[in-house]
């Protein structure tokens, strides 16, 4: 009997033990900076709504919705615009998408993204985004010789 009972109980530390290991950690959560500048040649504002998403090769991922605020004015021509988006920590980020909706347009000059260590990354737009269709560009599989 003392044998089954301490079989019992070695059998439920291992498990207790082993999934305390196993078990996966909290995510982690990091903050990053994105500067947005808008071109000069640009609608003088702009109403229309302004998403952003980002990541990693990792498939970590930021998605910021409606980046947008009429009341501040954000996305004026000739502005810079700073946010601070909490997300999944990643490594260096190597995509960026823009996402418009509306009908008064909207010219990015360049989106900077400040990653979690402080490192930055610069994606050069430069052009009028289309309407409802995610834009941008994705360095994740770029090979360097």
């Amino acid at each position: 009997m003392v044998n089954l009972l301490a079989s019992f109980l070695s059998i439920v530390f291992c498990f207790t033990f082993s999934k305390a290991i196993s078990a996966d950690p909290v995510p982690n959560s990091c903050s990053y900076t994105v500067i947005t500048k808008t071109s000069c040649s640009s609608s003088s504002q702009t109403r229309d709504k302004i998403s952003l998403a980002f990541g990693d090769t990792y498939g970590h991922e930021v998605y910021a919705p409606r980046l947008d605020d009429p009341r501040s004015k954000t996305f004026e021509k000739c502005s810079t615009d700073t946010f601070q988006i909490q997300g999944p920590c990643m490594y260096d980020i190597c995509y960026v998408y823009l996402l418009r909706l509306g009908s008064d347009g909207w010219k990015p000059e360049s989106v900077k993204l400040y990653g979690a260590d402080g490192k930055a990354t610069t994606y050069y737009f430069n052009k009028f985004l289309p309407n409802g269709v995610w834009f941008g560009y994705n360095n994740c599989n770029k090979s360097f010789s």
